[in-house]
């Protein structure tokens, strides 16, 4: 695996590293998406709209590769996309890491149900085993567009050049954007879990939101 970019990415977010405080990690997510949103205005990464993609990807042959934890991918997806997590689930059952998945659980779990995770850092050897080379086409996507920001990042650092970012995310995206989408949600709530999702189907139910 090509260290630089997988290695500094995995120092900087691995939720069972120690002594980091919570605004340091947020600098350092900011630092990465910061550098790829650099790489999408410079025109080196191509800025897709989800209303876009079907296209980008049916006429110009680039390949969805979906970087969201298990969790989210399995709630909803593209079907025929390529999923590699950028987060994978912390299995870690030291006294500090129990400590932090308690503290996550208080402050973001029970609302958002999203698991206490850590950076994948096979992130790069696994985008290499699921796709043709570095010459591929790929359109990286997660929930809101922070995450694919960094993975566009790494990719782009590690030698992919035909690099896509899906802008803001499938959050962004409506119902006819991806013809062929699978599991019990929409692609756009996906990432809605916990308490939140309790609520959001309470609105769906309402009529509030679609």
């Amino acid at each position: 695996m090509a260290m630089g970019a997988a290695a500094t990415a995995a120092a900087c977010f691995s939720s069972a590293s120690t002594g980091v405080s919570r605004s340091r990690v947020r600098a350092q997510a900011t630092s990465w998406a910061g550098g790829a949103k650099e790489l999408v205005q410079s025109g080196a990464v191509k800025a897709v709209r989800p209303k876009d993609a079907a296209e980008v990807m049916g006429a110009e042959g680039f390949q969805l590769l979906d970087i969201r934890p298990a969790w989210e991918y399995g709630r909803a997806a593209v079907r025929g996309s390529v999923h590699v997590p950028l987060f994978i689930s912390d299995d870690d059952m030291g006294p500090v890491t129990l400590l932090k998945k308690w503290v996550h659980l208080g402050y973001i779990g029970l609302w958002t149900g999203q698991s206490f995770t850590k950076m994948n850092d096979r992130f790069l050897d696994d985008v290499a085993a699921a796709v043709s080379g570095k010459d591929a086409k790929l359109l990286v996507a997660c929930g809101e567009g922070l995450r694919s920001l960094i993975a566009v990042r790494m990719l782009h650092d590690d030698g992919y050049k035909n690099v896509g970012w899906l802008a803001g995310g499938f959050s962004k995206s409506v119902d006819d954007d991806f013809a062929d989408v699978e599991g019990e949600s929409k692609l756009r709530y996906a990432t809605i879990g916990g308490t939140s999702y309790i609520f959001l189907q309470i609105l769906l139910l309402l009529g509030v939101v679609q």
